[in-house]
């Protein structure tokens, strides 16, 4: 069982289109992973990428699509790294496989027993207000995306909660269509930030975002809030006012 300590990261790079027995060799890879006990591994798949065959891979060529480069990792112990190796060897034929020496600082929930009785959550209700922030994925604030600018901002001001909305086709009062396709990828296309929060706190937030924005829309609304907060939520907020000793 994975512990903290040392450890071993292994990446496996591949192509998405690559197959072994008629499955992506990913998914096989992911299979044999877990079949071995490993204690997780993730896949991801790039946005684009070339590798030995020199030829660049990317959704804006349908042809080329099919290539796209696909990262499979995960993070074992050493003893468990070495003993799978010969096996992902046999697997991986067009590929890359990477080893790396790591250190596990942390492991969520490693003690959390298997099941546990529902406990009684706190349930806090009255009005509120929703602010939603309309602008566009381009938009910049000092060299950084403006929405990231905005999500900072809201925390500084000890705004609860803020989430932010990427859309996938819109169009504003220029009348310019945004649309993420599988041939095109737009640069800006429509982002939301929806906050939920006190009168009070709403109103100073958007005088705040206002000032941000040079082409955007600020929407206010009157809401009834209901928030349910479990019991380990209330105890983590307590320990986190609490002074370090």
């Amino acid at each position: 069982m994975l512990s903290k300590g040392a450890a071993k990261k292994v990446t496996i790079y591949l192509n998405e289109d690559t197959q072994r027995h008629m499955t992506p060799l990913y998914e096989t890879v992911l299979t044999f992973l877990i079949h071995k006990g490993v204690t997780g591994a993730t896949a991801t798949r790039a946005l684009a990428g070339f590798g030995s065959h020199r030829v660049l891979h990317t959704p804006k060529v349908e042809v080329l699509a099919e290539h796209l480069p696909i990262r499979v990792e995960f993070i074992d112990t050493a003893e468990k790294v070495d003993e799978l190796l010969p096996a992902l060897y046999d697997m991986v034929t067009d590929g890359l496989i990477e080893v790396q020496d790591t250190t596990v600082v942390k492991i969520a929930n490693k003690d959390a027993p298997r099941a546990t009785a529902k406990q009684p959550h706190e349930r806090r209700a009255g009005k509120a207000k929703m602010m939603r922030i309309y602008l566009g994925e381009a938009d910049r604030w000092h060299d950084e995306p403006l929405y990231e600018a905005i999500v900072q901002r809201l925390r500084m001001m000890d705004i609860s909660g803020a989430t932010v909305y990427r859309g996938i086709l819109g169009y504003g009062a220029k009348g310019h269509t945004h649309k993420q396709s599988f041939l095109h990828i737009s640069r800006d296309l429509p982002i939301m930030i929806s906050v939920i929060e006190s009168e009070d706190k709403v109103n100073q937030a958007a005088q705040a975002i206002e000032e941000m924005l040079e082409d955007g829309l600020i929407v206010l609304s009157d809401v009834d809030m209901v928030r349910l907060i479990h019991p380990h939520s209330l105890s983590e907020a307590a320990d986190a006012e609490l002074p370090a000793g």
